[in-house]
Parts: structure tokens; C-alpha cells; sequence
């Protein structure tokens, strides 16, 4: 009985989730992502899951995603003919390290939230708990420090560095999950030479908070949010942001879906198929929990 009690609940999650992407997906003309596809990608290892960020490559036939539990994941997508995502298979797995080169002890030293990759393929993960970014010339080996900004000492505990982008001049743009108040802007770092500075800032509405971010092809920053209820489940939210001499600006709202309607996602790539179409890839953090799954969305960029 358990067991069949169990299979109706995540009969009726996966019911509401497909409910819940259709409705988000019938938008209003205008900019907006449409999904394309949903699977769930599932490996079999121990300690597989608590994907927090995820960067694609290679036209969208590889990936890279790393764990809150300080590991990485590299894998390759299979695709219909037309791109259409089909499934993800497992290509490599392993545990993060340090610049001892030593791997990361478990607990707040290895929760890694954020990834981004240079145009030279170097890997660069921001981390919470002990908020600082590392770089990686090799996903599996030791790790380089980056100096990081004074805030980072005074950023909250469980809410720090969520985001990281790479623009394609090779500025790192850093983003806190949190701004320390409800209508006060995101801080946007950016390490520009070898200098940080925070000149920029993401306007802040609603209950969404920072969860991912990337620059896409088009040279916008897209960013990744979600909220939280307990009593409905989680909600995502993507906006658009043009970088110009006054900042940022207010941002386009591109998908925003219902509480309770959609996966934890909290990693999120852009990028360029082969037919010219821009994709938005989305990754979900299945906090080692029954009644979640490491799922990942694709959607396509429509203009109009």
C-alpha cells in the first residue's frame, strides 16, 4: 500500500509538472522561450545528483554540470534529427579539488553552485559556504584561486555566489543568490583585468531569487531565477538583460511559470544549434530527494 501510495503522489507531481510547462509555454506574443523538450536524466551512480549549474558545448552535443556535493558530471546529449533533445548519457564523474590539489572534504568547502568556461575551455566554479571562485585548467585537477571581491567575505551563508558568466571578452560576472532585501537590486561583480568592480546591478521583484546565469550567443545576459513555497513546490523565472552604458537595465522577462508547476532548476546554458536557433538549457537540482529528479529542459529563443 506504501508503495502504492508513493507511485500516485509522483504520478500526480509529474501530472501537475506537464500541466504546469504547458501553461508556461502558451505565452503572450513577444519575446519568450518555448519548450522544446523535458527528460530526466538518470546515471545510476552513487552520489549522482545536486546539479546546480551545467554548461553545454559543442553545438549542444556535450555538457559539463557540476554538484552542491563538490562533484562534476560531464556528459553527452543525443538528438533527433532537427536537434531535438532525446536523452543525456554519463560520460565522466568525479569529486572537485582544491588548490591543494587535494579533492574538496565534504560539507560548506565543496558546495559548488556556479560554472562558466573561457574561450581557451578552462572551467570557472563559484562557490558558496566559502565563498570564492576557483578555475580550473583541468575539470579533474587542481585548482587555481581567483582573487575574489571584499564582499565575498560578508555575502550570507547559504545565499551566496549562485551565478556565474563569462561575456565574450572574457569579463567574469559574479551574482549572489540573495541582495539582503527585498527591494534592494542584485549586486553584479565583475572581474574585468584583473579588477573587480560592482557597477552593475539586477533589479529584484517578486519572491525570485538568483539561481544560475550565462551570455548567450546574442552577447545578453540571461538570468536563471527560482522561487520557493513549501506548501506548492518551486517556480522559475528567466529575464534577459542588455548590457549598455547604463547598466543592465530593467531586463525582458522571457519565462516565468506558476509555483508548484516545474522542476528545482537552478543551472542554465545559452548557445547557438546548428540551424542558428538560440537554445536555453536548464538543469534542475534534485536535492538527493525521492519525489525530485535531476530533470533538464530545453527551450528555444522567440523573438516575436
Amino acid at each position: 500500500m506504501r508503495r502504492r501510495a508513493e507511485l500516485a503522489v509522483i504520478r500526480a507531481l509529474a501530472a501537475a509538472l506537464a500541466l504546469g510547462l504547458a501553461i508556461a509555454d502558451a505565452a503572450a506574443p513577444g519575446p519568450r522561450l518555448e519548450l522544446d523538450r523535458r527528460i530526466v536524466w538518470e546515471a545510476g551512480e552513487a552520489r549522482f545528483g545536486g546539479f546546480s549549474a551545467i554548461e553545454v558545448q559543442d553545438g549542444g552535443r556535450s555538457f559539463l554540470t557540476i554538484s552542491d556535493r563538490g562533484r562534476w558530471a560531464a556528459g553527452r546529449f543525443l538528438r533527433e534529427e532537427g536537434g531535438r533533445l532525446e536523452r543525456a548519457e554519463l560520460v565522466g564523474f568525479g569529486r572537485l579539488h582544491g588548490v591543494n590539489g587535494r579533492p574538496l572534504p565534504v560539507g560548506e568547502e565543496a558546495d559548488a553552485e556556479g560554472v562558466a568556461m573561457d574561450d581557451r575551455g578552462r572551467v570557472y566554479v563559484s562557490f558558496e559556504g566559502f565563498h570564492r571562485i576557483r578555475r580550473y585548467d583541468d575539470i579533474d585537477g587542481r585548482a587555481t584561486a581567483v582573487p575574489g571581491h571584499p564582499d565575498f567575505k560578508r555575502l550570507q551563508g547559504n545565499s551566496a555566489l549562485e551565478a556565474i558568466a563569462i561575456d565574450a571578452d572574457g569579463a567574469i560576472f559574479a551574482i549572489p543568490e540573495r541582495s539582503g532585501a527585498l527591494e534592494r537590486p542584485f549586486p553584479v561583480y565583475r572581474l574585468r583585468d584583473g579588477v573587480w568592480d560592482k557597477e552593475l546591478e539586477i533589479p529584484r521583484s517578486g519572491d525570485f531569487l538568483v539561481s544560475g546565469a550565462d551570455f548567450g550567443p546574442d552577447g545578453r545576459l540571461y538570468v536563471l531565477e527560482r522561487a520557493f513555497a513549501w506548501y506548492s513546490g518551486f517556480a522559475t523565472r528567466v529575464r534577459r538583460f542588455e548590457l549598455g552604458p547604463d547598466g543592465l537595465g530593467e531586463g525582458t522577462t522571457l519565462l516565468e511559470t506558476g509555483m508548484g508547476s516545474v522542476d528545482n532548476y537552478e543551472g542554465i546554458s545559452v548557445w547557438r544549434d546548428d540551424a542558428g536557433d538560440i537554445r536555453v538549457t536548464l538543469i534542475a537540482d534534485d536535492n538527493f530527494f525521492a519525489l525530485q529528479s535531476t530533470a533538464i529542459a530545453e527551450y528555444l529563443v522567440v523573438e516575436g
